[in-house]
């Protein structure tokens, strides 16, 4: 099988024909759907840092540096990989010729800098943030649609009121309809859980240690974690919601919360040594493909700072 063929569908852009002879194909060897993942893999790993140009005005707080010039070889790879997230297609060849055996939670891991976006068998639509592992059957129980959220991801549930769509985050559990939401609970951080609601209505359900009743949100309000009880707030900021986009944002924060936000992102270690500019307000944005090291450097435009990184232990030292 032609890798240019499997990068057309991994984008989504064969017709049926293809996809009738893509699965066929897979369905030949063990071989052949090793080397199906191992071209997965190498085109996943493509689309960490591509180059867009229609977004620089997205981003136009960002003060914009000189990039440093690709070797032809990665341009023109880049062309092939020119979304800035992937769209996991694989369910659906899977779904077609999985035995048994394969029919158990199948799981996604999203590396640190990246987003995925993942259309489950049912049509749900899910986007993963950076450093999230979600897992979820390739064919839902009779009852429920359920599956597990260890990390931020957004979703848009196709609508089924008589499989009611279930996400399991921690401890607690969020059932849904049909609904367009947010959720934040990495494992790494317990104390850390909110559910933000765009559309439809989801409730969310207590933790077994956990006092008060389940919460039912309206559209434009979240709820999070305080003292081991669920509490309500109106969404004020839609923006930082826009992670899905590929964007960082933020908005009258302090220096010291940003750089937490890239510590979520990038899974890094940052130090700020200096204290006088922990409390700089600022209101922007950046492209996480961007990455940390263009992100600190816009910042040393409207600040001074100087940054060292620790590459042996994956720390930067702010002072």
């Amino acid at each position: 099988m032609e890798s240019d063929i499997l990068f057309k569908f991994f984008r989504g852009e064969t017709d049926e024909e293809e996809n009738a002879g893509i699965k066929e194909w897979l369905e030949e060897s063990p071989e052949n759907r090793t080397f199906f993942l191992n071209r997965r893999e190498f085109f996943d790993a493509l689309l960490l840092s591509p180059d867009y140009p229609e977004e620089k005005e997205e981003v136009a707080e960002s003060i914009p540096l000189p990039r440093e010039k690709r070797r032809p070889f990665f341009r023109e790879i880049l062309k092939i990989a020119s979304a800035a997230a992937i769209t996991l297609f694989v369910v659906w060849i899977y779904s077609e010729f999985a035995s048994d055996t394969d029919l158990r939670m199948q799981t996604i891991h999203v590396p640190a800098g990246q987003r995925v976006n993942v259309v489950l068998p049912d049509g749900s639509d899910i986007w993963l943030n950076a450093r999230t592992t979600l897992q979820y059957p390739l064919q839902f129980g009779k009852k429920e649609r359920t599956v597990k959220l260890d990390g931020e991801a957004f979703f848009t549930v196709a609508e089924d009121k008589k499989k009611p769509f279930v996400v399991e985050a921690l401890d607690k559990k969020i059932k849904v309809l049909g609904t367009e939401f947010n959720v934040s609970a990495y494992s790494e951080k317990p104390g850390v859980f909110e559910v933000a609601l765009m559309e439809g209505s989801v409730e969310i359900l207590p933790g077994q240690n956990e006092e008060g009743k389940p919460v039912l949100l309206i559209p434009n309000y979240k709820a999070y974690l305080k003292d081991g009880k669920l509490n309500t707030q109106y969404i004020s900021d839609l923006d930082v919601y826009r992670w899905k986009e590929g964007l960082i944002c933020f908005n009258n924060e302090s220096f010291l919360e940003i750089i937490r936000k890239f510590e979520d992102c990038y899974g890094i270690k940052i130090e700020v040594e200096n204290k006088k500019i922990k409390d700089r307000i600022y209101t922007g944005k950046f492209r996480i493909s961007d990455g940390v090291d263009y992100a600190l450097r816009v910042l040393q435009k409207d600040i001074r700072f100087r940054y060292e990184r620790d590459d042996e232990n994956y720390i930067i030292y702010i002072k």
